[in-house]
Parts: C-alpha cells; sequence; structure tokens
C-alpha cells in the first residue's frame, strides 16, 4: 500500500466531512475514495470513519490518525520544497479560504498571480463567511473579516475593507433622499445573513462616537450577489462592501447615502499556523498577499453622493 497517498485520501475526506465532495477534489471516482480508505482501515487494523448517508466522522483512532497524518504530509511537503528550492520551484496544493465578498471580487487575480508565479502550485479556494482556523478545519491560510477572535492561529493585519451605504438613484427618484439617519427607519433594508441581527446600523459622523441607528429589516440573503442585484433594480437600501460595488458607483448605477456619515468597516486579516507549522509553500503565498491584497481592497475615487453624481453631469 501507499501508505502516504493514502493518508492524503483521508486527510482530504475529514477535511470535506463528505466522499463525493473529497473525491471530486482529488479527481478520482467516489468508489475508489471508499475503497482506498476501506483499505487502509484493513491496514492499519481499526475503524477510522463513521459513514452515513450525507456525511463522514471521525472515531477516536481516526481523529488521532487524522492529526498525525496532516503532520506527516506537512513535512512530506516541506522536505520536496526543501530540495526543490534550488530550481525555485514551488510543487503542491494550497488551501485558502476566503469570504464570499473578498473571493468573488478581488481572489480571482489573487490565484492568477499565485499560479502565474508558481505554475506547479495547484490552489484550492473554499469561499465561506464563517471563521475558519487554520489549524484545525483543513486550510493553510483563512482570509478573514473583522474580529478574528483567540485559536492557535497567528492572525497579519493585510488591510481594511470600507462598507457604503447604498440605493439606485431610480430609488432615490421615487422614495426621496435621506437627510438624516433617523430617515433609514421609513426605508426596505436589504441586508446580508449575520449582519446588523439587532435592527441596527451604526453610523459614524466624525468626531462624535458611532450611533447606533434602526434600520427596517425587509430581506435577509445569505451572498451578497442577490443583495447587489435587489439595490440596482430599486428595490430598498442596504449595505455593501465597496470592493464588490464600486464599478456600479463610479458609473452611478449606485450611489452613496448620506455622505456625511460612514459605515464601520472590516479590518482583513490572513490567519495562518504558527511558524513552526508553516510550510514552504504557504509562505511563498502570504508574501503575494502581502504584497498585491493591500493595494487591490483600496478603492477610491468614486462618487460620495447623489448629488456629487449630478454635479459631474
Amino acid at each position: 500500500m501507499d501508505l502516504l497517498a493514502a493518508m492524503r485520501i483521508f486527510v482530504r475526506v475529514v477535511e470535506r466531512g463528505n466522499l463525493s465532495r473529497a473525491a471530486k477534489d482529488l479527481g478520482l471516482g467516489q468508489p475508489a475514495v471508499s475503497d482506498r480508505i476501506e483499505r487502509l482501515e484493513q491496514y492499519l487494523g481499526v475503524r477510522l470513519l463513521l459513514r452515513s448517508t450525507r456525511s463522514v466522522s471521525c472515531t477516536d483512532e481516526g481523529s488521532l490518525f487524522y492529526q498525525r497524518s496532516k503532520g506527516v504530509l506537512d513535512a512530506a511537503d516541506e522536505a520536496r520544497a526543501v530540495v526543490s528550492q534550488g530550481n525555485k520551484i514551488v510543487r503542491g496544493r494550497v488551501r485558502i479560504a476566503a469570504p464570499h465578498g473578498l473571493g468573488d471580487a478581488i481572489m480571482p487575480k489573487i490565484v492568477s498571480i499565485i499560479r502565474e508565479q508558481n505554475p506547479q502550485l495547484h490552489v484550492d479556494l473554499i469561499l465561506n463567511d464563517d471563521l475558519t482556523d487554520p489549524v484545525t478545519e483543513g486550510v493553510d491560510i483563512s482570509l478573514r473579516l473583522g474580529q478574528v477572535g483567540d485559536g492557535n492561529f497567528v492572525a497579519h493585519r493585510l488591510g481594511h475593507i470600507r462598507r457604503v451605504l447604498v440605493a439606485a438613484p431610480e430609488y432615490i427618484a421615487v422614495h426621496g433622499c435621506l437627510e438624516d439617519p433617523t430617515d433609514l427607519i421609513r426605508h426596505p433594508f436589504i441586508r446580508v445573513t449575520g449582519l446588523f441581527s439587532d435592527g441596527q446600523l451604526r453610523l459614524v459622523n466624525p468626531p462624535k462616537a458611532p450611533r447606533a441607528v434602526p434600520i427596517n429589516i425587509v430581506t435577509t440573503i445569505s451572498h451578497w450577489g442577490p443583495v447587489y442585484e435587489l439595490l440596482l433594480d430599486g428595490c430598498g437600501i442596504g449595505v455593501l462592501q465597496e470592493i464588490v460595488c464600486a464599478d456600479a458607483l463610479k458609473s452611478g448605477r449606485l450611489v452613496k447615502l448620506l455622505p456625511n456619515h460612514t459605515v464601520q468597516g472590516f479590518d482583513l486579516h490572513a490567519l495562518l499556523p504558527p511558524a513552526r507549522q508553516m510550510s514552504a509553500k504557504t509562505q511563498i503565498v502570504v508574501s503575494i498577499l502581502k504584497e498585491h491584497l493591500p493595494d487591490m481592497v483600496r478603492i477610491s475615487s468614486v462618487p460620495q453622493s447623489l448629488d456629487s453624481l449630478v454635479s459631474r453631469g
């Protein structure tokens, strides 16, 4: 048995929590993955996974074997990278987790740069808006917005994502401008799941302290894309990350509301394993992120309000 190859399959199954998803990642058929796991269990003489129709989970022995296998595989990748350094060729696979907005708007460019500079490196990009711990959840790098909390990881700040309160000019033409934050409650608010759950929008009007203002939430969606489309269609007002709506602001399809106030943004961090656990390939990708992400998330030269858009015309 090729124990190293079997370990890679087992680790991917555990991290994906599903045989079919792991098989797709590995470019194998699900029966082949299932067969490899069964042969591994027979070889070791223990049950590693508990299977159901939808998911798999580790036995106690499986959890222990997963942790040890991760260490062995990382060491193997590191050894290969060290040998290849003389040729400056990085091989293997790097898994990056990122939130949807950043993943949709910026990460395709980042992946393109990584692949251009390291054509032998395979990139897995996993998009979700949950906090992903790179040590416990099977990724090499986790890009997160906002508070990152505590964990067995090191956080590196990479920039700041601004957020904007916006609406379509057509919506404003029908329903009128917002003159004061207290006007917000009169307008239908469209939000992304998990944001503004207390029904309050916190606005900053320097030098004053942030002000919490009631909002009228009428629609909640788990991804920013449909929120963006509804706002373009004039269905209400809402808050978007500036990186996902910069083009619409520049073209005037969306306008900023309450231009004297700002919505608090998010700091962007890269969550990384402790330095002693970081592979050479991860270090190379992190250097690319540090070089390019800060400039990519910095948006400038967009109209500040409906008034500025009108004055341009």
